[in-house]
This record gives structure tokens, C-alpha cells and sequence, in this order.
């Protein structure tokens, strides 16, 4: 029983992922509550069972894996920021080759912005976030959730592709995706994307601007939340 709400949570959240993008069911919810209402409204949720799922863990008996240092906190105190910026600059960006992007209709794939950098990046702040926070939290409970999370990730990223490949034929998809990346920075090494810098210097700041008061929100209420100080943790 002592494993029961975690398992409860981790059910739960599945769940809540998988049912709201069943093709039929996501048609139902944009014609009543519109696109964007469904984005906000999933995000929401998302945010929702996730802050849950993260309390169930601290609550689920603690078994040892490997033993906590001071220094592990710092892998994610230094990596958050950067989760931060890439979620300011993926969430409602001119992307439709994956989740958190809009405006499909103004999507230039010789000009990809952001995912020319990364195609999927709220799934790589995701792998960040749960790549590095499972080295400060090595028993099973966490290591299952942050290395689940990671695995999630990544392995997202291929079903998003493949699944925008059903939905606009695979010609299509090439076509907009030629220039955008994968993994990160992909395009720029391969030298398919040559950014322009004219005019965007607005909308960057304005999206570090966010991220940074992100970051800074996420440090005041990680305590009251999770109940570990990021910058003075204690272990």
C-alpha cells in the first residue's frame, strides 16, 4: 500500500496524456473549447498530474540506489536555466512538426526559427529537466519517475515524427523538416539552416526575458512544492 499512490499517480498521468490526443476524442475537444483552448487546457493538466506525480514519489518508501552528495544538486541548478529559455522559445512558436507550436500556416521552412535548433523542444526541456534531476535522487521511487520522463522523452520524439508523417504524408514533411533539427543544433552542423539575425532581436528577448522569470519562478516555489530548496538542498 505504501507504493500505492505513486503508482496511482503514474497511472493517472498516462492516462491523462494518452485519452485528450486519441484522434476522435482531440477533434471533440478543439470544435467545442478551440485550439488553443485545447493547448491551454492540456498543458494545464499536464503541469497538474506531473506536480502530483513528483509528491508521490517523495511520498513512496525511500530505497537506496546510489548515496546523495552536495554536488549532484548542482547538475539540475545548473541545467534549469537552460530548460527554461528552451521551453520561453518553444511554447507557441511557429512550428507544426511538434506539440506546443502554432501557427502551422506561418511556418517557413526556409526560415524553421527555433526548430531549427530543436524540431521537439519542449520534449528536450523535458529530457533536460529529468535527465539531471535524477542524479541528485537516487532511490527507486525517483529514479523511476525522472528515468521514465527521460526515456519518455526522447522515445516522444520519434512518435511525434512518425505520427506527423501519417497525418501530412511523408513529401510534405520532408519538405518542412529539411531544415530543422532533430537533435539539437543538428541543422546548423550539418549546415542545412543558416539563420537570418534581421529582425528577430525583439521576439528573442522578449522569450529569454520569459524563460529567466520562469527560472525564477520555478526557484520560489520548488520548496513550498517539493519541498527541496534548489540552491541550498540539503541532503
Amino acid at each position: 500500500m505504501a507504493w500505492f499512490e505513486f503508482i496511482s499517480a503514474g497511472a493517472v498521468f498516462l492516462v491523462s496524456h494518452r485519452v485528450p490526443t486519441i484522434p476522435a476524442v482531440r477533434i471533440r475537444l478543439v470544435d467545442i473549447i478551440g485550439e488553443r483552448g485545447f493547448l491551454l487546457s492540456y498543458s494545464a493538466l499536464s503541469l497538474g498530474m506531473l506536480s502530483w506525480l513528483i509528491i508521490a514519489a517523495g511520498r513512496a518508501p525511500y530505497i537506496e540506489i546510489w548515496p546523495t552528495a552536495p554536488w549532484q544538486y548542482w547538475v539540475p541548478n545548473l541545467i534549469m536555466p537552460v530548460v527554461c529559455v528552451i521551453i520561453a522559445f518553444s511554447i507557441g512558436a511557429s512550428n507544426p512538426l511538434s506539440f506546443g507550436g502554432t501557427h502551422p500556416d506561418t511556418f517557413n521552412p526556409d526560415r524553421p526559427g527555433f526548430a531549427g535548433i530543436m524540431r521537439h523542444g519542449l520534449l528536450w526541456a523535458l529530457a533536460l529537466w529529468s535527465g539531471t534531476h535524477v542524479v541528485p535522487n537516487g532511490n527507486l521511487a525517483h529514479v523511476i519517475l525522472f528515468g521514465g520522463f527521460l526515456a519518455f522523452s526522447l522515445y516522444g520524439m520519434r512518435i511525434i515524427d512518425r505520427r506527423r508523417q501519417r497525418q501530412m504524408g511523408m513529401e510534405r514533411w520532408q519538405r518542412l523538416a529539411r531544415a530543422t533539427s532533430l537533435w539539437p543544433f543538428q541543422s546548423l552542423i550539418t549546415r542545412c539552416w543558416r539563420p537570418s539575425v534581421s529582425g528577430i532581436w525583439t521576439s528573442t528577448l522578449i522569450r529569454l526575458i520569459i524563460g529567466v522569470l520562469l527560472y525564477l519562478t520555478l526557484l520560489l516555489v520548488h520548496a513550498d512544492i517539493i519541498g527541496v530548496r534548489p540552491l541550498l538542498p540539503h541532503p
